[in-house]
Formats: C-alpha cells, structure tokens, sequence
C-alpha cells in the first residue's frame, strides 16, 4: 500500500507529537506514562490523523512477553522471595477480592451489567500495571521493600486477573460457571505456568552456556520471554507467569553465563527497548478513547457509573492493603518476629499506588462482541485506567512527602559492602600472585595501594565515619580523571576529523574512555 501525501504528514505529526511528550515527560516531575496517555488522549481527537486501534494480541502477545521478562530479570529472586508473603496476599488474594467487590458494586450501580459481565469487568481491572508501576516506584525515594512489593505484585497478579478474566467472559458468553472447575484451574494456571517457565529457563540457560557471541546472546535473551509465553499459553497455562518465572531464573544465572561486553550490550539494549516500547504503548492507551466514543454515548450516566467503579477500586485496595499488612502480624507471633510491624505510611503508598494500564485495556479490548454490554466494559475500564495514571501517579510523590516516609539507605549500605569484599578478593588473589614472575614488584604496589585506598573509602561509606576525610580524597581524584578523560575523548575526535584514524577506531577507543569515565562516581 502505497503511502499518500497527507499519510506522511500525519505520520510526521504523531511522531513529533510523541517525541514532544517524551522531552516533556523528562523536563518535568510527573512520569512519563501520564505524560503519553494524555498525549495520546488528545491526539485521537485531532482531526485529519489517522484512526489508530490497539490491537489485544500486540500487547498480550507481542509485547507483554519480553517486557515482562526484562521487568522480572531486573528485578530478580532475592526481592521476590524476601517478599513471597505480602506480594502473594496482593497479587492472587487482592485481585480476587478487586474481581468480587467490583462485580457486586457493579452490577449495583450499572444494572444492565449481568452478573457475569460485572465479574468480567472485575477481573478486568484488577491487576496493577508492571510497566507503569516500575516507572512510578523508581522515580521516588521510597523504601526498598515498598518498591520490590510494588513491582513483584505487579508483575505476578497478570496471571492471576487473566485467569479469571477466561472464566468469566466464558460465563458472559455461555451463561454457565462452575466455582470447582475455576479453582483447580486457577491452580493448574499457576503451577503450570510456572513450570513451564522453569522448564525453558533450564534450556535456555544450557544453549547460551554453548554460545560466545554478544549479538546472539542478546537476541536470545529478547526472544526468552515468548519462549516461555507462547507454550504455555498452547498448553492453556498461565504465559504471563511462564514470562516472569523465566526471567527471574535468567537473572539469577546470567552472571556467570556471559562476558563484560554481553552484560554491557544486553542492559543498554533493554534500557532503550522498554522505554521505547513503553511510550509507544502508553500513548496508543491514549489514543483508544476515540474509537470507544465511537461506538458508545459518552453520557452523564455512564461517566458517574464509571465513577463508582474507580472509587470501589480505590476502596477496595485501601482496605485490603493495611488489613493484610498487620492483622497476619497481630495473628501469628512467628510472623511478626520473622517480620515485624512496618510504619504506617508503607501500606498507604502500596495501596495509592495501584496503577492500572495497557493489560487492563487490552483484556477490555479482547472481549468477544457477542458479550452483553461489552462497550460499557471497556469504557469504564478506561476510566479506571485514566484515573489510577492521573490520579495517583500525580499525587504520589506529594503524599510521599507529606506522610514523611523514611527513606531506606540499605541499596547503599549493600553496594559499599559489595565493593569492599570485591576489593578484597583482589586483594587476596593478589597476594596469591605475586610469586608469579610475570607481576613485577612495582605493578603490585601500586595495585595494593589503589585497592587499600578503595577498601578504605568504601568502607567509610558503609559505616558512615569519614574522619581521615576519604571520600573527599576520592570525590577529587574523580574529578581529576574526569577532566583527564575529556582530555583523550577531544583528543581522540580531532584525529578522526582531520583524517588521521579511521570512524571505527575513534568509535572502539571512544567507548573504552567511556566505560572508564562511567565507572566515576562523580
């Protein structure tokens, strides 16, 4: 199909449009999944661009899978099983509880929903968004532990929420339920899933023991997350569990399976993947309102009718969250030893920050059209997704500061404490090698000293006593290196402008000064 004139120029449009809501989202405080979802929002109703439909299967298929995968490689086991117990309560028993308060507020407060539309709607709106979630957590200075439960219940309630999404549009269609049938289902679901995940985990990780080439380590790594997806979505099992369990698995035991130049190039590749991919979908999110009015009366009923759905949602979770928080604690001493109570404040930044997204949407959009009101469905799930990306992501880091939640410098403590036991380690392997005749006594020395010099700055980070003033010893060797460094780059970029090296030269020593001035702290 041959593109026309005024084609181009709206393609043109939409590309500058987003790429002025992305300076926008970075030149401001407010993250960027606000930024495009309302872009888009008001770019649907331009007139003369094109009419742009979400497709489900891209998001649930094409795209969902690898951007799980990077979420939950990135994430890693450590977090999830520190925090097995409050991200299993919010991800399989808050999303159960979201998918039965929604139905029976709505099928109250919107009675031509049927039972088994109002649970469609339910199971639709109850899991939290990863990407936006990410985005939101790690843009503030929250606690570790409220960021890893935040992120890890995002991550595993997609399984749980399209597991009873399945159950319930085959009610809406059919009119038949069984609760028994559902629940070993819901089981099988989730072990399955997880299985399967670990199953092709285990493969992928024997073939990329095989490989050392960074190009195809990183196209396997992309295509890990649909290894796991789409077999366990043929074998009717949950995918998105399949995609996350591969993930973490991989993030576990990819250090010991690549080279400096793999980690390097895979984790600038994902950098730049999910940021692309997340504002490509966030502003299709937006976008989505013009074919839903389209096909619906936007009426004064059907927006308070939304309403009541939002506010049950919001209800919902901030009832759940502090209820599960502390009566497990008040139950069972062993719990609250192993775990004792957290200050107030974390579950009200869990609970307002239950965003919802482009999974919502495109489970809303997948609705077969025989089910009975599905146009109400999707337009109040859109609502639900537009107020929880507006409403709290705006809000949250001024209710951040007026709660005053403590920040937590236990990430710092750890890397101090990683790097003087690395130093260490060089330290001892050193001593080892000085028999060597190939380490001569002058090269050693001086080793000694630059890793004496590290053991003795990280370690006064770590204790927080910088008496002999180390730190600011190193802030100025830093800066010294740093000016050095620009030294070698302007030095470098003259002798390929005049001729003297060749581009792919400059480009090889340019990234070796990079990767040196990258290590900098300052």
């Amino acid at each position: 199909m041959e593109l026309t004139a005024h084609d181009e120029l709206a393609l043109l449009a939409l590309l500058a449009a987003l790429g002025a809501m992305l300076v926008a989202a970075a030149a401001s405080r407010l993250a960027a999944p606000v930024w495009l979802v309302c872009g888009g929002l008001l770019l649907g109703f331009v007139p003369g661009l094109p009419h742009v439909e979400l497709p489900p299967d891209l998001v649930l298929v094409a795209i969902l899978p690898p951007l799980l995968y990077s979420s939950a490689f990135f994430t890693g086991l450590r977090d999830l099983r520190a925090n097995l117990r409050p991200i299993s309560l919010l991800a399989f028993g808050l999303v159960a509880a979201t998918t039965l308060g929604v139905a029976v507020v709505a099928h109250a407060a919107v009675p031509r929903l049927s039972w088994a539309g109002a649970f469609t709607l339910g199971a639709i709106v109850s899991p939290t968004d990863a990407l936006a979630a990410t985005e939101v957590a790690r843009r503030l200075s929250l606690p570790r532990r409220v960021v890893s439960i935040i992120e890890g219940e995002s991550l595993v309630n997609d399984g749980m929420a399209l597991v009873l999404y399945k159950f319930a549009v085959a009610a809406a269609v059919t009119g038949a339920f069984s609760l028994w049938t559902a629940s070993w289902k819901l089981v099988l679901n989730v072990v399955g899933g997880i299985a399967v995940g670990l199953a092709v985990g285990f493969v992928v990780r024997q073939v990329r023991r095989r490989v050392d080439d960074t190009p195809t380590e990183v196209a396997i790594a992309l295509l890990s997350g649909y290894l796991a997806y789409l077999p366990a979505a043929a074998l009717d099992v949950s995918g998105v569990l399949a995609a996350v369990t591969i993930g973490v698995y991989m993030g576990w035991y990819t250090p010991e399976l690549t080279n400096v130049q793999t980690r390097l190039s895979g984790n600038a590749f994902w950098e730049l993947l999910v940021f692309l991919v997340n504002a490509l979908l966030f502003a299709l999110v937006g976008f989505q309102l013009r074919s839903i009015a389209s096909r619906l009366p936007i009426t004064e009923k059907l927006i308070d009718e939304s309403a009541i759905v939002v506010a049950a949602v919001v209800a919902i979770r901030f009832v759940w969250v502090p209820i599960f928080t502390y009566v497990p604690r008040f139950l069972f001493r062993r719990i609250r030893e192993r775990d004792p109570y957290p200050p107030w404040q974390a579950p009200v930044v869990i609970a307002w920050a239950g965003v919802r997204g482009a999974v919502s949407l495109a489970a809303a959009l997948a609705l077969p059209t025989n089910v009975p009101q599905r146009d109400t469905i999707v337009f109040i799930t859109f609502a639900v997704i537009l107020f929880s990306l507006i409403g709290p992501v705006v809000t949250l880091p001024g209710v951040v500061r007026l709660i005053g939640i403590d920040e937590d410098d236990s990430a710092s403590r750890e890397d101090a404490k990683a790097r003087i036991k690395a130093a260490q380690a060089a330290l001892g392997r050193l001593e080892e090698l000085v028999s060597e005749e190939w380490v001569r006594d002058d090269t050693a020395e001086r080793l000694r000293g630059a890793y004496r010099f590290r053991t003795n700055r990280f370690q006064a980070r770590y204790t927080g006593d910088d008496g002999d003033g180390v730190e600011a010893r190193s802030a100025d060797y830093q800066r010294l290196r740093h000016e050095l460094l620009d030294a070698e780059r302007s030095a470098v970029v003259a002798l390929r402008n005049e001729g003297t090296i060749k581009e792919d030269v400059a480009q090889r020593v340019l990234r070796d000064i990079d990767l040196e001035d990258y290590r900098l702290d300052v």
